[in-house]
């Protein structure tokens, strides 16, 4: 029988092992370039939206708070007339993977753990 604490070597090492290739992966390959696109008048929507002060967080527009109020003519006509976006309003600082990082790392040892568990249980049943 294999316990769990004996395999906490080959856990943290296969964790650093997926932590550091997934990292040079997502760098390496611009598989996520083109998800994003540059609004044509960048410097003007930011002025626009900066007088308002909004707080954090998701945003759309028009917005109806239920579907009584999407099937509205008001509504619709807001839809017609554009424009129509969903935002994500964030902090005005410079982005900070740290955080990310940290998480995705301890997510990658608790991946590792729970499958090297599920493996050790599994082999003492077929084991018997």
């Amino acid at each position: 029988m294999v316990s769990i604490v004996s395999l906490w070597l080959p856990i943290i090492l296969s964790a650093v092992f997926v932590f550091i290739v997934s990292s040079i992966v997502h760098m390496v390959l611009p598989h996520h370039k083109n998800d994003f696109k540059k609004l044509p008048d960048e410097d003007g929507v930011m002025d626009a939206l900066g007088k308002f002060n909004i707080p954090p967080g998701e945003y759309t527009f028009p917005y109806a708070n239920s579907m009584k109020e999407m099937s509205a003519p008001e509504y619709k006509n807001k839809l017609s007339k554009g424009p129509v976006a969903l935002i994500t309003v964030m902090k005005n600082e410079v982005p900070s993977m740290t955080g990310s990082l940290i998480l995705w790392f301890v997510y990658s040892i608790v991946r590792w753990i729970s499958l090297r568990a599920c493996n050790c249980r599994n082999f003492r049943m077929v084991m018997g």
